[in-house]
Parts: structure tokens; C-alpha cells; sequence
């Protein structure tokens, strides 16, 4: 049976796990501040709000309901493993790195144009969201293309990695129905309709397709191909 050379395309393993290392600081930190923030009934960053008004196990599942919050677990997850092992690789791995990719770029792209101008969050809540929004998602997408690895996105791997971020939507989407309460005014049903929050939602998932796909040009422009490397199998 024939097998599939890809290069590990790592640069720098040492400069890997200091980035990575941080990395995974300030999005752990930044979690978990805001998940006690959330348990105290203090500001949502996604929102804006207190969350005092709603019982202690719907602010924990909304929290967990947030884009956001599962990308910057993403986050925490792949920073650990590239701690560990600056050469990671493997068919899960590679969904799951795409995934962060993808989804803390949208985190900070949708944040930042539609999120942001309506939100004036001070103290804590001000550097809570600094961490979710404004240094994860850019450190991560940079640390990738400072230290790679390479060689790890393909058209199968894109597939797989949009079932997340369709899963997501569904319980929303459900969610939504049976509570009246959606993550984020763009998906909110109740005010906007199906139809508009529909569009909405193709038009962040044909986003994330044209980030996918550049992704995957760029990770093939920078893989050095170098041969003495391991290959995966």
C-alpha cells in the first residue's frame, strides 16, 4: 500500500512551545475568568450583559453556547498539544487545527466588525475579551504561520473540519427555538426572521470556505518539503 510523504514543516521547536506556551496562558486565563465572571453573575463579554437575571445553570450553558468560548477552547487544546509536540500530527489533529484556525479567525473578524462597535465593556470585562477576541485570534493565526507545522490541510481535512461549525449552528439554531435566547443579534431568529438569519449564516459559512481554501494555498505555498523530515502515515 502506498503512502503519503508530507513534510513536518516545523520551524523552530523551541520558538514553537514559548509561542504555543503563551498561547495557551492567556486563552486558559482568559476562560476562566470569564466562566467566573458568568458563575457571579458579572458581564458576559459576548454580550454585554449581567447575567444575574437567568438561573446559574443557563448562564453556564449559555456560555458554553458561544462561538467564541468553544474557538478558544479550540485554541487551548491545539496551543497544548504544539507545547508537547511542536511536530503534531495525525488525521483528528489536523481537523482539529483547522478548526481553531478557522474558528478564531471568524471569532475575531465577526467580533470586530459586527460585535465590538456595539459593545463598552470596562474592567475586567474589558480584559477578559482583549484575551477571547483581540489576542487569540490573531497570536494563533501568526503562530501558525511562524512555526507551522506544515503540510497538515487538505480537501478531505476542510471537509471534515466544517462539521463543527454546522453542528454549532443547528444548536443554535434549536436551541433558539426552545428558549427564545441565540448567541449573537446577527442569528437571532425571533427579531430578524429565519430568512435574514439564514442569509446571515451562509454568508459567515461562505467566509469561512474562502478562509479555508486560502489557508490550505498558503500552508502549500510554505511547506518546505523537506524529505530528511518524517513523514506521516
Amino acid at each position: 500500500m502506498s503512502t503519503l510523504h508530507v513534510s513536518t514543516g516545523v520551524r523552530g521547536s523551541t520558538g514553537s512551545r514559548v509561542w504555543h506556551g503563551l498561547l495557551l496562558a492567556v486563552a486558559l486565563a482568559s476562560l476562566v475568568w470569564q466562566f467566573v465572571l458568568v458563575v457571579q453573575g458579572g458581564t458576559d463579554v459576548n454580550s454585554g450583559a449581567a447575567g444575574t437575571a437567568a438561573p446559574l445553570g443557563t448562564r453556564i450553558l449559555r456560555f458554553f453556547s458561544y462561538f467564541t468560548i468553544e474557538s478558544n477552547i479550540l485554541v487551548a487544546v491545539c496551543a497544548f498539544t504544539l507545547l508537547r509536540r511542536p511536530d503534531r500530527d495525525g488525521p483528528g489533529w489536523r481537523v482539529l487545527r483547522l478548526d481553531t484556525l478557522l474558528g478564531i479567525g471568524v471569532t475575531g473578524l465577526v467580533y470586530g466588525l459586527l460585535l465590538a462597535p456595539k459593545l463598552h465593556l470596562t474592567g475586567e470585562a474589558l480584559v477578559v475579551t482583549a484575551g477571547l477576541h483581540y489576542v487569540t485570534p490573531p497570536a494563533t493565526l501568526l503562530g501558525w504561520l511562524l512555526f507551522g507545522p506544515r503540510g497538515r490541510i487538505d480537501r478531505r481535512t476542510v471537509g471534515w473540519a466544517f462539521l463543527w461549525p454546522v453542528a454549532w449552528i443547528g444548536w443554535t439554531l434549536a436551541h433558539g427555538a426552545a428558549s427564545g435566547w441565540y448567541p449573537y443579534p446577527f442569528l437571532d431568529v425571533s427579531s430578524l426572521g429565519y430568512g435574514t438569519a439564514v442569509r446571515n449564516i451562509v454568508a459567515v459559512l461562505a467566509a469561512a470556505l474562502v478562509g479555508a481554501l486560502l489557508l490550505v494555498g498558503i500552508d502549500r505555498a510554505l511547506n518546505p518539503r523537506d524529505r530528511d523530515l518524517p513523514s506521516y502515515r
